[in-house]
């Protein structure tokens, strides 16, 4: 095992209990290998998932991905920070390409686009994404696809109801 990669293991074991710990050890990896996609990566989900800067962890994504395109560990990634960051045309360009990839999780990409399309509030293409879904999937996922259907139900219902004008509730 070559140094850079202890340093990248030492700080996928640390991610997210030890984040000093997990920069310390991915600096150390970027120090060896400054292309490195497992450690680039995973700087993005910090600034990402912790930090909540999604600027620059779309920017860790891409460096990734310029690396080697056909990561496919890191699009599940990119895709949930373009969407936080409400880059949604971005998120659903990279979910088409991405599904084109030899060796994707088709159901974790799927996944992605039902949450981008209820995001949107477009319902109909989100249950369609959830047909896919259905189709992708190749464990016991029904009990969350199931909650998923349901969860986009209920929205779209509570989309579809007229907000009360005021005054009408008025009790003479």
């Amino acid at each position: 095992m070559k140094t850079v990669d202890h340093y990248t293991f030492q700080a996928l074991d640390n991610y997210p209990y030890s984040l000093m710990d997990t920069i310390e050890s991915l600096d150390y990896a970027l120090a060896y290998d400054k292309t490195n996609v497992t450690a680039l990566c995973l700087y993005g989900r910090v600034y990402s998932e912790q930090l909540e800067n999604y600027e620059q962890a779309i920017s860790y994504f891409q460096d990734a991905l310029a690396s080697d395109v056909g990561a496919v560990a890191v699009y599940p990634y990119f895709i949930d920070a373009l969407i936080l960051y409400n880059e949604w045309d971005e998120a659903e360009r990279l979910i088409s390409f991405a599904l084109t990839l030899k060796g994707i999780n088709r159901y974790t990409i799927l996944l992605r686009y039902v949450h981008l399309m209820e995001v949107r509030g477009d319902w109909k293409a989100a249950m369609e994404g959830i047909k896919k879904l259905t189709l992708a999937s190749v464990s016991n996922n029904e009990s969350e696809i199931e909650r998923l259907k349901q969860r986009i139900k209920t929205k779209q219902s509570l989309a579809k109801e007229k907000p009360m004008k005021k005054g009408k509730n008025k009790k003479k």
